[in-house]
């Protein structure tokens, strides 16, 4: 336990985790939610007159090892996870929440805040400073400071209910991934699937001591099937288990938990003077409003929607010339697209991906980030790392000065959630002069190396990795006095902006020349395979476009 309440004796400040026991994470929560409390009683019973420095800087310090213990364990939770994982993050949650609001509802610790608030005009703050102030503030009487004592234990109430249900949300969509199986032995009923998909199912099989071919809900192995198989009931079959994965009558149904997310918002917006949750949330977004979001949806859905209905009605009219379909159903979509896209652009994914091979890819990455902004990755081998398929980079600039540690996490597991994303396990700030760097994760779930090929990487799997590396840079680069200021901590319809910059790279020659090579003949990829990816890069975007709204429109009936 001493190791996650103490400061790590590390190379950079690094997490220790071959150090860390799985037992060691409740008690080390118990004994640093103390510490920070403590931290933060000592700024409440202070009788100096509540200063920037005493108040807002202080609180802003407060509770770095409760913070740096948060980041690893719940970092890990997503991503090498176990039962006993999953049940202290149960445990834990409702002692976090607890100790948030014990902050966020405390009248004496708010008073402070406001006082050096009301003030800010007169203190020659920087922009910064302000900018903290202002959060500072902000994140209290938005978050309960002004309720009366009543109304503060509902809120209480609700906050810990929402945070044990948003884990077991996302405990029982992993569950039900790591559940399901589709075992095929018979390699007949398999036709139309790439070498590569077929290999990676023979070594999911393998793994499991079992016969022939296992798919599973991992994006890895679900997408190359629905993609390719010619068998459609095969096809119906997988995507029928993705599209119902924590919506079944059984002990991971996820349905009674998603309508009371939904009710238990809407109860806390309105107890916080909010009309609905949207409106409490878009208050510190760009968007600012629901009526403008609304206003921006429709507007884009009126404008997607023709494209998307020609797309459409191509699409059904191909499948109906191909193979005789009246009717598309959801797992024929990505079949019939793939065989639509061959046909115009002569150009599918199985002759790319030899292009890009992962380490390839990531090297382009690399590279383009130096020519850019000057950085250097460099392979290490002596900083902890939480699992065997995880690489460790020390990234530094020009003058060799470490900017950041980057940790790469790209293939599937049975303790990892699906998706990409980007986190950190340290955020940077400046203290006492020191300007502590970053520790930054990529985490990714691609195809795994077989006996015989490396990880091969589809097209839009470069721009995952590329995109998920453009939030990376965005936390590596962080140069910010405050930690909470740092980084990826802006709003959130802005957040996205240094990753799609960074995905757009790989529409453009002069970047795919760095990496696009053969994996077995160094060949670079051909000037007709560039142009044909950038003629097809708006391939039904019309119908991408109208997937995407909808997934906005159902985020905001539910919470509107």
């Amino acid at each position: 336990m001493k190791i996650l309440t103490q400061k790590f004796n590390t190379k950079h400040d690094t997490a220790p985790f071959s150090q860390i026991k799985t037992a060691d994470y409740k008690p080390a929560f118990i004994e640093n939610i103390a510490t920070a409390k403590a931290e933060i009683d000592a700024i409440i019973n202070n009788s100096a007159a509540p200063t920037f420095e005493n108040v807002i800087e202080t609180l802003e310090f407060s509770g770095n090892a409760l913070d740096r213990l948060s980041s690893i364990f719940f970092n890990l939770n997503s991503a090498e996870t176990s039962d006993e994982m999953q049940k202290i993050a149960q445990e834990v949650t409702p002692l976090l929440t607890d100790f948030s609001n014990d902050i966020t509802l405390n009248e004496v610790l708010f008073l402070k805040i406001k006082n050096v608030y009301d003030k800010k005009s007169t203190l020659n703050l920087s922009t910064e400073q302000t900018t903290l102030l202002d959060k500072k503030f902000k994140s209290f009487s938005r978050n309960g400071a002004l309720l009366s004592n009543d109304h503060k234990e509902q809120l209480r109430a609700i906050d810990t209910e929402l945070a044990k249900l948003k884990l077991t949300y996302g405990e029982n969509i992993l569950a039900e991934t790591n559940n399901y199986q589709l075992h095929i032995t018979d390699q007949n009923k398999l036709k139309g699937l790439p070498e590569g998909a077929l290999e990676a199912a023979k070594a999911i099989a393998k793994s499991k001591n079992l016969d022939g071919y296992i798919f599973t809900l991992d994006m890895s192995s679900y997408l190359p099937f629905v993609t390719y198989a010619e068998n459609r009931e095969l096809r119906k079959e997988i995507s029928v288990a993705a599209g119902k994965k924590a919506f079944q009558h059984n002990e991971f149904n996820n349905e009674a938990i998603t309508i009371k997310i939904a009710q238990l918002r809407f109860k806390r917006a309105e107890l916080l003077g909010y009309k609905t949750h949207a409106h409490f949330v878009l208050e510190e977004r760009m968007a600012q409003n629901p009526d403008k979001v609304k206003a921006f949806l429709n507007d884009l859905l009126q404008k997607a929607k023709p494209a998307a209905e020609r797309e459409f009605n191509q699409l059904t009219a191909f499948a109906k010339e191909l193979d005789n379909i009246d009717h598309l159903e959801k797992w024929d979509g990505a079949y019939y697209s793939e065989k639509l896209k061959q046909k115009l652009f002569n150009l599918d994914d199985e002759k790319l991906k030899p292009y890009f091979k992962l380490e390839n890819v990531l090297q382009g990455a690399f590279t383009i980030a130096n020519k850019l902004f000057g950085l250097s990755f460099t392979e290490v081998f002596d900083i902890d790392k939480y699992h065997e398929e995880v690489t460790t980079y020390e990234v530094s600039d020009e003058f060799g000065a470490l900017v950041a540690v980057f940790y790469a996490d790209f293939f599937p597991r049975k303790g990892k959630r699906n998706g990409a994303w980007m986190t950190s396990f340290k955020s940077q700030y400046i203290k006492e002069s020191k300007n502590e760097r970053p520790h930054i994760s990529n985490v990714c779930n691609f195809t795994k190396p077989t006996d015989t090929k490396p990880s091969l990487l589809t097209f839009n799997e470069v721009t995952t990795l590329f995109h998920e590396f453009g939030h990376g840079l965005h936390g590596m680069l962080a140069n910010t006095v405050y930690p909470s200021l740092s980084g990826t901590s802006v709003y959130w319809d802005f957040v996205e902006l240094p990753s799609q910059v960074m995905e757009n790279w790989c529409y453009e020659p002069e970047a795919l020349a760095l990496f696009a090579k053969h994996y077995q003949t160094n060949e670079i990829i051909p000037q007709e395979y560039v142009q044909k990816i950038k003629e097809s890069a708006n391939f039904q975007e019309g119908m991408a476009t109208l997937r995407q709204v909808s997934f906005a429109l159902l985020d905001m009936a539910f919470h509107s």
